[in-house]
């Protein structure tokens, strides 16, 4: 009932004041695991891509500081972002990165949506990061269809830096699924996960229209 709550407070507030389009809703399926792997603008990207989906619940991860605070606010933050679907993790180290994975892993093993971010950080210049190869791994592990994601605006909904978010309209553009479940057996699974998140990435760039870099983000934000 709250996430029901709060995701239509949350919903109505963005169509009010940041008018926003969303395109191919229709390619998320309705129910069983799905792994939504889009680029990465903004921390709002987080809360607009759950929002963008109407006809189920989707998870994303969120830093630990969300859910550890105290007083009236710590707790009114950690009630927020359980109820919208955030996970909880620790962030700094390649060993949290695993956890992470795993984390969401499980997720998407009892069926449920999640979103990642194979670029693994916001992309500050606007330009669209090569992908790692977690969102292979998460997709060769569960079988789940991935749907890549594209959001555009969102930087300017809440620029890096910024503590609130501000009016400004976003689209979020929803591709057509992925299936990696076969097809990959033949490669090294180290080929094969490179194999399949450039896929991923090329897809995400059709959606876009983003200038690609080929390299890793390698600059580090907090999300």
């Amino acid at each position: 009932m709250l996430y029901g709550a709060l995701r239509q407070t949350a919903a109505m507030l963005a169509r009010t004041l940041c008018r926003p389009t969303i395109e191919g809703r229709e390619n998320v399926p309705a129910r069983g695991a799905v792994l939504l792997a889009s680029n990465h603008l903004s921390f709002v990207d987080s809360v607009v891509i759950p929002l963008s989906v109407t006809h189920r619940r989707v998870r994303f991860l969120a830093k630990s500081d969300y859910f550890e605070g105290t007083g009236l606010k710590g707790r009114a933050t950690r009630t927020v972002f359980s109820s919208l679907g955030a996970m909880p993790v620790q962030r700094g180290n390649a060993r949290d990165a695993l956890l992470s994975l795993e984390m969401m892993l499980d997720r998407l093993r009892e069926g449920e949506a999640c979103v990642v971010y194979p670029e693994g950080t916001r992309s500050r210049d606007g330009r669209l990061y090569r992908g790692r190869t977690g969102v292979a791994h998460l997709a060769m592990e569960s079988k789940a269809p991935v749907v890549p994601v594209a959001v555009s605006g969102t930087q300017r909904v809440q620029p890096i830096g910024a503590s609130m978010p501000r009016p400004h309209p976003f689209t979020v553009r929803f591709g057509e699924p992925l299936d990696f479940s076969t097809g990959y057996d033949h490669l090294a699974p180290g080929k094969a996960r490179r194999v399949i998140t450039d896929r991923v990435m090329d897809a995400i760039h059709e959606l876009s229209g983003q200038e690609r870099a080929h390299e890793y983000n390698t600059y580090s934000t907090e999300e």
